[in-house]
C-alpha cells in the first residue's frame, strides 16, 4: 500500500462510512481531522482510532452551523493547516416527506457540503482533493426536462441555490407534484450535490484542485441498515481514492467502484 502524506478532514467521521474513511485515511499515512457534531461520539471515535496507531485529531463541527463551521475554519488557519483532502461524508436520510424533512435534509446534504467546502477552500493546498458522498439517486435520469435544464450544466452557485431552495418552498406550499419535483427531500439534495461538483471543478481548475462525487454503494451503516449489500470497507473505498487521486487525476466526474458513472 503505497503512503501519503499531508491532512485530511472528514465531516460525520464519528461513526460508519466517515469513520471508516477517517481509518483508511489514517493508514495510507496521512494525518485525520474527524469531525463530527456529537462531541463525546466523536472523542470516542478519535481515541478508537488512535488506538490503532492512526494520527487521528477530533475537531467539532455542526455542518448545519455557520458558526460552527466559521470557527473549524478559524481553528485550522490559526493553526497554519493546510488540507491535502477534504471529505464531505456528513449526511442524513430521514424518513417520511414533508417540509420539515425537506429543510432538514438539504441543511446536511446540500447547504452543509457547500459551506465546508467555501470555508475551507482557502486551507487547501496546490493538487489538493475534495470528495463529495453522493448517490446513485442523484443521477439527472428521471428528472423533468424543466427542471433538468436549470442544473444541466449548472450555471452559477447562486442559481443552484435558489433551485434547491425552489424546492423547499414548492414542498411547504404543497405545489411540488405540480411542480414536478421528486418525492424525496434525499433525491433532491444529491442532485444539488452533484450540480454544484461540476460547478466547482471548473471554479477549482486554476488551483489544481480536484473534486469528484462518489456513490459508495448501499453500505450496512445505521443509514443504509442491516440488509445493505456492502461492508464499510467496500462503501470507503473509492471516497479514499479519490480523496488521494494522483495530480492527472480527474476532477467533475461521478464515479462509483472506481468507474465513472453518468449523472
Amino acid at each position: 500500500m503505497d503512503k501519503a502524506t499531508g491532512v485530511a478532514l472528514v465531516t460525520g467521521g464519528n461513526r460508519g462510512l466517515g469513520f471508516e474513511v477517517c481509518r483508511q485515511l489514517g493508514q495510507r499515512g496521512l494525518r485525520v481531522l474527524l469531525s463530527a457534531r456529537d462531541i463525546a461520539e466523536g472523542a470516542r471515535a478519535t481515541a478508537a482510532l488512535r488506538e490503532e496507531g492512526l494520527d487521528v485529531t477530533f475537531e467539532p463541527l455542526d455542518v448545519t452551523s455557520p458558526e460552527s463551521i466559521a470557527q473549524l475554519a478559524d481553528r485550522l488557519g490559526r493553526q497554519e493547516l493546510r488540507l491535502a483532502a477534504l471529505v464531505n461524508n456528513a449526511g442524513i436520510a430521514l424518513e417520511g416527506f414533508n417540509a420539515d424533512v425537506v429543510e432538514r435534509t438539504l441543511a446536511v446534504n446540500f447547504t452543509g457540503a457547500l459551506r465546508v467546502t467555501e470555508h475551507l477552500l482557502p486551507l487547501m493546498r496546490e493538487h489538493g482533493r475534495i470528495v463529495m458522498v453522493s448517490s446513485g439517486m442523484g443521477v439527472l435520469e428521471g428528472l423533468t426536462p424543466a427542471l433538468r435544464q436549470r442544473i444541466d450544466p449548472p450555471t452559477s452557485k447562486d442559481a443552484l441555490v435558489a433551485w434547491v431552495d425552489e424546492f423547499a418552498r414548492d414542498v411547504r406550499a404543497g405545489q411540488y407534484e405540480q411542480k414536478g419535483w421528486p418525492g424525496s427531500a434525499y433525491r433532491v439534495s444529491k442532485l444539488g450535490l452533484n450540480a454544484l461538483t461540476r460547478l466547482l471543478a471548473e471554479e477549482l481548475r486554476p488551483r489544481r484542485v480536484l473534486i469528484n462525487a462518489v456513490c459508495p454503494g448501499w453500505v450496512r451503516t445505521r443509514m443504509g441498515g442491516p440488509r445493505a449489500l456492502r461492508d464499510v470497507e467496500q462503501g470507503a473505498d473509492t471516497l479514499v481514492w479519490a480523496a488521494l487521486l494522483p495530480p492527472d487525476g480527474p476532477t467533475g466526474g461521478f464515479f462509483r467502484d472506481r468507474q465513472p458513472v453518468a449523472w
